[in-house]
């Protein structure tokens, strides 16, 4: 008898392109721990309501007056699900990713998942390259080195910091891309000035529009066309918002991204969490 033909491996489910949202930390660390948890890979771009200071998960140093500015209400203080050193938000605008079964070592996703924001900043004549210095664990901000995770000016001033997590085989990659850094909440943050960035020729819905497309025809996901990049139209992706039902799946995961301060004045994290790059 002849064998029946094997089945057909499942269709791969479409991208999720999700609306912009402007929401406290703990909620934007969760949606996208939560969007990891799905099927279909994901992209979304999102803003903080607040000042905030995201570390990453398995990050242990936390400098003493961090928690003076926190008690003073001058920020909040999240974990990310993802790896990496601290990252100030507020005047950001920071992506998140989900890609199932990425091929490749890690620092090779990285640089696939980087294209799209080289492309972009290429088209606005502010050309960006990859970091090239060590990752090191004795700098507590994110922006005080520029790894393979980073994109850079020429200039050597680093733009879009970028950090992953892992998990079943699926990644999550989030990317803060910085805009107009305040000077001085950056100095009482971190001792030192922000990087000296070049002003950006769009701003608002006009910037997440640019930078939509542009992570629509570069990202290395399966679409309808072959290859990417040129095969691919400059086009807006639809955008869908969450359900209320999807937010209140995500509403018990508020608490894992918030950081509390113990007796002892260190934090106390949830400790359930896989492991992070």
């Amino acid at each position: 008898m002849t064998a029946p033909p094997a089945p057909s491996p499942p269709p791969e489910a479409p991208t999720r392109w999700i609306g912009s949202t402007c929401l406290g930390g703990d909620w934007q660390m969760a949606i996208d721990a939560w969007l990891l948890e799905g099927p279909a890979p994901a992209f979304r771009l999102y803003r903080w309501s607040r000042p905030t200071l995201s570390l990453g998960w398995h990050q242990r140093r936390l400098e003493p007056h961090w928690w003076d500015l926190w008690r003073q209400g001058r920020i909040d203080l999240v974990r990310r699900p993802s790896g990496g050193r601290a990252v100030l938000h507020g005047t950001d605008l920071t992506y998140a990713l989900v890609w199932p079964r990425p091929q490749g070592t890690r620092s090779e996703a990285y640089g696939r998942a980087l294209t799209w924001l080289v492309e972009a900043f290429a088209a606005m004549d502010l050309p960006l390259h990859g970091g090239r210095q060590a990752a090191s664990l004795q700098r507590s901000s994110c922006f005080a080195t520029s790894t393979v995770a980073d994109l850079v000016h020429a200039s050597g001033a680093k733009r879009v910091g970028s950090a992953q997590l892992w998990r079943g085989g699926h990644l999550l990659q989030h990317g803060s891309i910085q805009l107009d850094p305040c000077p001085a909440l950056w100095r009482q943050v971190f001792g030192v000035d922000p990087p000296d960035l070049d002003p950006l020729p769009l701003a608002g819905i006009a910037l997440e529009e640019h930078l939509l497309r542009s992570a629509a025809r570069w990202l290395p996901w399966p679409t309808d066309s072959d290859g990417c990049g040129e095969g691919r139209p400059s086009a807006l992706p639809p955008l869908t918002p969450l359900a209320g039902e999807e937010l209140a799946a995500i509403a018990p995961l508020l608490a894992r991204y918030r950081l509390t301060e113990s007796v002892s004045g260190e934090t106390s994290p949830e400790l359930t969490m896989p492991r992070a790059t």
